[in-house]
């Protein structure tokens, strides 16, 4: 499939109208035409170990959920790890194309996907975009109360996580209410009414404010909370690209551990 169709697909299933005003989404990188897309690589980030797998599984396209582009580059440099990959992307005619937060925003996006993992009698958005329907972070109540241990066990399942950190507040009572925010939740998350938060990383400030007024913080560090979002994308844009293969990097990980 030519590369400007499969622009025009993943700008219908994620517009970038959606897309915070400070971010730098859609087609970042793009080869000289005609060029052809016969696979499609995608990865929460592209690091020079997941440019190298791009390269061997011979992707002409790459999907970064975070844009490799963010702040003006004004020199292309082998000794800048982040410049050597564009660099690099250009010599080996790989298109580059990031939706982060076109991806937070649509409906039946990341964080409709990281919610799914509680059974919700209702769904908010917290963060609205002009758009009607869409915005970022959601927030929802359980149609069952459930524990804290249940709630870390039901993310550690969905996330496939064997480590979370948890800031429980100081009172056990069930959670009732969920509010969730992939990525990095302190702003979206900030004096939001929930029992519980989950996102990928917060501020040490922000978890003391949110566990003293009343909220248990679960955090799964930045990107664990948005990498498996793109089995569903992958399932869902095989439906447009019918005629592109589509493969999710095996190596792609958060930068973090537990140790």
């Amino acid at each position: 499939m030519e590369l400007q169709q499969v622009v025009s697909n993943l700008k219908t299933y994620a517009p970038t109208s959606l897309a915070g005003s400070w971010d730098n989404v859609g087609l970042l990188v793009e080869p000289s035409a005609p060029h052809i897309v016969k696979t499609l690589f995608l990865t929460n980030d592209l690091t020079p170990p997941v440019l190298d797998e791009a390269i061997e599984k011979k992707a002409d396209m790459i999907l970064s959920y975070h844009p490799p582009i963010f702040s003006a580059m004004k020199r292309l440099r082998q000794s800048v790890w982040k410049e050597r990959l564009i660099v690099k992307c250009i010599e080996n005619k790989i298109a580059v194309y990031s939706p982060h937060t076109c991806f937070d925003a649509k409906s039946a996006g990341v964080n409709d996907w990281l919610i799914s993992a509680f059974e919700l009698s209702n769904l908010a958005m917290l963060n609205p975009v002009p758009k009607i329907g869409f915005g970022g972070g959601r927030v929802g109540k359980l149609k069952t109360p459930i524990t804290v241990s249940e709630a870390v066990d039901r993310i550690k399942t969905h996330l496939q996580l064997n480590h979370i950190r948890l800031a429980a507040k100081p009172s056990n009572k069930p959670i009732q209410s969920v509010a969730v925010c992939a990525g990095s939740g302190s702003s979206v998350l900030r004096g939001v009414r929930a029992d519980l938060y989950v996102t990928g990383e917060m501020s040490h400030h922000d978890v003391l404010d949110a566990v003293y007024n009343g909220a248990n913080v679960i955090l799964c560090e930045h990107s664990n909370t948005e990498r498996r979002y793109l089995k569903q994308v992958k399932q869902e844009l095989y439906k447009t690209l019918t005629d592109v293969s589509i493969v999710i990097s095996d190596i792609d990980t958060d930068p973090l551990h537990i140790v």
